[in-house]
């Protein structure tokens, strides 16, 4: 059975990966199935920035047309070398399941397949079928346990050249959990407040993880949801009145995204409401929140919430690059996925 243990993936990348040519990465931690298959796609050397080498799909893109797997995976790129398709959004979906397993079965010399997908049981269609094939690997990705969140807070601190103290570790530990991108975030957010600090301290993980200015950070991300451009500038000028910094909102809006990200694959993959998605995953979310991040899950499609997570997460990156124009960057990117929300709401309601 070709399948490796969570904890087993960082040792597979480095020694055994190179092995396979189809990686199935699937499990509820959508932010630690996206890390990894970026991963994965980074060890086969293939340059994304090349459109003839790089293709991009949705796994609806196989579902319609499950030839074009084949296709994009036997055909040889314009200036020869290998090439890489990376596949979003699969679930137990019997289409693309077949067109894995025959793939697996004559696996292509010169391309790679990765493949996303969200949380597949024990029996899946599509986890068989890469468990089942000698050329493809299935590698599950659950909710990083208190060893592995200590091990992504050494990591990342490591970066900054910063140490946490006890007492700071256990307040960071109990804030994190449940999407590893997430995580990732917060860990980077408080290493910034505490940049030139000698220790981050308890007082620090309290002042920008527990930050009392949340209410006024949740009131930008709800007017963000519900696509009300007035109600995101007035709530932004409380965010900035507070002295709260604006890149907060930016983190914020990321992470509600993602959570939606994460139901609505649940919707479409069991074909459920977006209540019960809404129940499943966010059910200690305020009361007063809840009816608007419904509204936001049945406006945002897979395909929308993948590319304005991709949007978002670009901007976060520029924004640490050039720290001069965070604030800048930030506005003009909320106000933009506060107008595509708007354009989305106004699109679901005809």
């Amino acid at each position: 059975m070709a399948e490796i243990k969570a904890h087993e993936f960082d040792q597979f990348v480095k020694r055994r990966a190179c092995d396979f040519r189809i990686f199935l990465i699937y499990g509820p931690d959508r932010g630690l199935v996206s890390e990894r298959a970026g991963e994965l796609a980074g060890m086969t050397g293939v340059d994304m920035k090349d459109a003839f080498s790089f293709m991009r799909l949705d796994a609806s893109d196989i579902s319609s047309d499950p030839g074009r797997l084949f296709d994009e995976a036997y055909s040889t790129g314009l200036f020869g070398g290998e090439k890489l398709i990376w596949i979003k959004g699969a679930g137990a979906d019997k289409t693309l399941s077949e067109a894995l397993a025959a793939l697996a079965e004559k696996a292509p010399s010169n391309a790679w397949v990765v493949i996303e997908a969200g949380d597949l049981k024990k029996g899946a269609n599509l986890r068989k079928a890469a468990e089942g094939a000698a050329a493809a690997i299935a590698i599950p990705c659950y909710a990083d346990d208190i060893k592995s969140l200590n091990a992504l807070i050494e990591e990342e601190l490591a970066s900054f050249q910063l140490r946490i103290s006890s007492a700071g570790r256990e307040a960071l530990l109990e804030s994190l959990g449940g999407d590893r991108i997430a995580s990732r975030g917060e860990i980077r957010k408080l290493a910034l407040y505490a940049k030139g600090e000698p220790v981050i301290e308890l007082h620090h993980v309290l002042e920008i993880i527990g930050d009392a200015s949340a209410i006024s950070v949740d009131d930008a991300v709800d007017a963000i949801l519900q696509g009300d451009k007035a109600a995101f500038l007035h709530a932004t000028q409380k965010v900035i009145a507070s002295k709260t910094a604006i890149f907060l909102v930016l983190q914020g809006c990321l992470r509600q995204l993602q959570l939606l990200d994460l139901m609505r694959a649940d919707m479409d993959e069991r074909k459920i409401s977006a209540s019960d998605a809404l129940n499943a995953h966010a059910r200690h979310l305020h009361f007063r929140r809840k009816p608007i991040v419904e509204a936001a899950l049945r406006n945002w499609n897979s395909s929308a919430l993948s590319n304005e997570l991709n949007r978002l997460q670009a901007a976060i990156f520029q924004s640490r690059q050039r720290s001069s124009l965070e604030d800048t960057i930030a506005m003009q990117t909320l106000l933009a996925t506060t107008l595509i929300s708007n354009r989305n709401r106004t699109a679901a309601s005809r």
